[in-house]
């Protein structure tokens, strides 16, 4: 029983400690991947996308989209797993088209996923995941899906040390535009992440996602820069927070044409 009692204090007290002295800040915005890392156990890291603004034309239509408010909280289960829950509280769409505009005002879907490392969860070296998700429709389109999703991402990051390398391969089923069932969509993101300044950071990607609708299947390209700055902590601590500006660029019909965002992370 003694020794029992010894291990399991002796297993909190290491836990404790882990606590004390966090990884480097890790957070999966600004930018079109996801990385490999994950939450420090017992930590939570809360991140905000506070604007998010795309244009999309085709021929005489023309839509724009705001989302306001998309979150994700992430939740450390060990030290090697994490979980997360994501919602869209505010999204507007607006379309023009011969004339006429409607518009539409929504909030958006709840999505679930864990993210399992399966080798370096701090992301140093050769780091990568698995992060299975399922995405509920709580709102309502144009915003939500009218069905569920669901799907598996596999993020994967090589520090080179002067930069680092990322993939982010994903194999998903997609609801299918008219609302009624889903299909199989299937793609990857590939990304050069460097840092500008000990604060400052930079990341150049590209997206190549193949859609597989009944309703006509597509590639979509896009073309993202980002920029993430996390402040300096207090004396001898690590940055605990981050803020994130990024712009994606449709490289064909199928993506948007532009898109704009601002954000902001914490770690608890």
């Amino acid at each position: 029983m003694s020794r029992t009692f010894c291990a399991l204090a002796a297993l909190l007290a290491a836990g404790a400690a882990g606590a004390d002295e966090p990884r480097a800040l890790c957070a999966d915005r600004p930018g079109l991947g996801t990385p490999a890392c994950t939450v420090d156990p017992g930590r939570a890291v809360f991140e905000l996308g506070i604007a998010d603004f795309s244009r999309d034309r085709e021929g005489a239509r023309r839509g724009d989209t705001l989302i306001v408010g998309d979150a994700l909280l992430r939740l450390g289960l060990n030290d090697s797993l994490e979980a997360q829950i994501g919602w869209t509280a505010y999204g507007r769409q607006r379309e023009r088209s011969g004339g006429v505009a409607t518009r539409a005002s929504r909030f958006g879907d709840l999505q679930v996923a864990l993210r399992q490392n399966l080798r370096n969860p701090d992301g140093s070296g050769v780091s990568i995941a698995l992060m299975p998700y399922a995405q509920f429709a709580t709102g309502r389109e144009p915003i939500g899906a009218a069905d569920w999703s669901a799907g598996l991402i596999v993020p994967i990051g090589i520090d080179l040390g002067a930069g680092s390398l990322a993939f982010t391969p994903s194999i998903d089923a997609v609801v299918d535009s008219d609302g009624h069932g889903r299909h199989l969509g299937y793609g990857s993101v590939v990304g050069w992440g460097f840092d500008c300044t000990d604060a400052l950071s930079a990341s150049v990607e590209l997206s190549l996602y193949r859609d597989r609708d009944p309703a006509g299947a597509s590639l979509q390209r896009v073309a993202g820069l980002s920029l993430a700055w996390q402040p300096p902590g207090r004396a001898g601590e690590d940055p605990a927070s981050q803020w994130d500006i990024g712009s994606n660029v449709g490289l064909d019909k199928a993506g948007p044409d532009v898109e704009l965002y601002v954000g902001y992370v914490r770690r608890f």
